[in-house]
């Protein structure tokens, strides 16, 4: 009996483990028209960029740029931002392409981000060539990442970048439209599973045009269709309402959202890699520091309508950034806007592969046999599904759900295959060589050579960590039935 009372008393002295999330990083992709850009401006790029006002500071790990002249002006700008105080100094950049106008460049942080090559040999694709009408002006960039370790489609992302036409004329905005068709159907030709984004300056003055409507709107086939992540339709040009997601121009007049940046269904469905934000929510029109997104139109505190960019008390990134940001723009411009994307590891999935399989089944074995009240974050980021701070039996349930192989079927796991009772495992009633098997084990605190683990686990049918009266009392319950049951949910 003194057994007995001891294992009581541990059964009433369990705690539950407090929950833990899993590790996730954040992404910050950035897109800036940088205004005829080939060389100088060095302070002012280095302080929009890096500078640091009430813990804000815009540090992104990608940007999508426009209006670069030459390679020589992107080999400047790469010099910018590994030179600047506060960078990582971890900057590279994609190939560049010289276009028929001004060009696009990526900037990425090898330390964050990958170029993918499965589509291209360099990352690097030149979507549509511009020239002149009726075709778009300038040419159409897509940058493929990788980012995160691995081949899953989950883990990449194609990042358009586009400069469209300006102008009102009917000439105008068919080259717009135009432009805006050959991304949608870029996009829609995509590998399964891929994410997408386009950042660019799209000299769009309201939501209602047939190039907007191109990239956002309901097709027959949406393979390819961009959204908003901050749910913000309208006539933006000249508008006050919209004056907190303006963009152009900081160095002279504030009335226009040109630049924007517009992500896939997979980046805003809640899942896996993800936008930060409430996607289905407008953005504030009362304050820039909406706490439900994290796009944000970087120096634009809503103070500056149909004026220059608010420097002098500038409540967004102070007076030295805000200066900075007109500065860097040349007498003309525009400002830099940025999102946050969510980026979770592979559930299930410790290669990152797109194989959940004998590998992870492995890893996933050793996490359920660590010791519960301290499972590692490893373990936690991998296979923890439910989220409620443990690896068990509930995260197995799932794990065989993500389960493809090889080998076809996962490997039994003894812990959490056991049926209530059916110690033989032989599908039917419990029943007399069931009993002769819960015997081997009844008042066994622990595992033995007469009780190995497998038989031990299934015969601790409370699962309290020992064979008792209690387990015994559960066993006659079941005596002479079938069940589907697994310990500790037992009749």
């Amino acid at each position: 009996m003194g057994r007995f009372a001891y294992l009581a008393g541990l059964l009433l002295g369990m705690v539950l483990v407090s929950s833990a999330a899993h590790a996730q990083t954040q992404l910050r992709v950035a897109t800036w028209n940088v205004t005829n850009y080939s060389s100088g401006r060095v302070a002012e790029f280095q302080t929009a960029i890096y500078g640091e006002f009430e813990g804000r500071s815009m540090s992104p790990d990608i940007i999508v740029g426009q209006e670069f002249l030459s390679v020589t002006g992107v080999i400047n700008f790469l010099s910018i931002l590994n030179t600047a105080p506060g960078s990582p100094g971890d900057w590279a950049g994609a190939a560049f392409v010289d276009g028929p106008d001004t060009d696009s460049a990526f900037f990425y942080r090898t330390s964050v981000v990958q170029l993918a090559r499965e589509l291209s040999p360099n990352g690097v694709t030149v979507v549509a060539t511009g020239g002149v009408s009726p075709n778009h002006p300038r040419n159409i960039m897509r940058y493929d990442v990788q980012v995160a370790a691995g081949t899953s489609a989950e883990t990449r992302m194609a990042i358009y970048s586009s400069h469209m036409k300006s102008g009102s004329s009917s000439d105008d905005l068919a080259r717009r439209l135009l432009e805006a068709q050959r991304i949608r159907d870029d996009a829609e030709a995509l590998p399964e599973g891929w994410h997408f984004l386009l950042g660019g300056d799209f000299n769009i003055p309201t939501w209602t045009q047939a190039a907007y409507q191109e990239l956002v709107g309901s097709q027959v086939n949406n393979d390819g269709r961009f959204f908003d992540p901050i749910s913000t339709p309208g006539s933006w040009q000249n508008n006050p309402s919209f004056v907190i997601v303006h963009t152009q121009d900081p160095a002279l007049q504030m009335d226009d959202r040109y630049d924007q940046i517009l992500v896939s269904a997979g980046l805003v469905d809640g899942l896996n890699l993800d936008y930060i934000g409430e996607p289905s929510i407008p953005y504030s029109t009362i304050t820039w520091d909406d706490p439900l997104h994290s796009y944000r139109s970087w120096g634009n505190d809503g103070t500056s309508y149909d004026t220059v960019l608010t420097t002098a008390g500038n409540e967004m990134v102070g007076e030295t950034i805000a200066q900075a940001l007109v500065d860097s723009a040349s007498g003309q411009g525009h400002l830099p806007v940025f999102l946050d994307l969510r980026v979770p590891p592979c559930l299930g999935d410790v290669e990152c592969d797109g194989d959940t399989d004998q590998d992870d089944f492995v890893e996933f074995a050793n996490c359920l046999n660590s010791p519960p009240a301290a499972p590692s974050q490893f373990c936690l980021d991998y296979f923890d599904f439910d989220e409620n701070g443990d690896v068990d039996c509930a995260d197995w349930d799932t794990f065989r759900t993500f389960w493809t192989g090889p080998p076809e079927e996962p490997p039994a796991m003894p812990q959490c295959d056991c049926v209530c009772g059916d110690l033989d495992g032989d599908g039917g009633n419990v029943d007399l060589a069931d009993f002769s098997s819960f015997a081997l084990c009844f008042g066994m605190p622990a595992p033995s050579a007469e009780c190995p683990a497998d038989l031990f686990t299934c015969a601790d049918l409370d699962q309290n960590g020992g064979i008792d009266l209690a387990d015994f009392g559960t066993f006659a319950l079941g005596f002479g039935l079938s069940s589907t049951n697994a310990p500790p949910n037992c009749p």
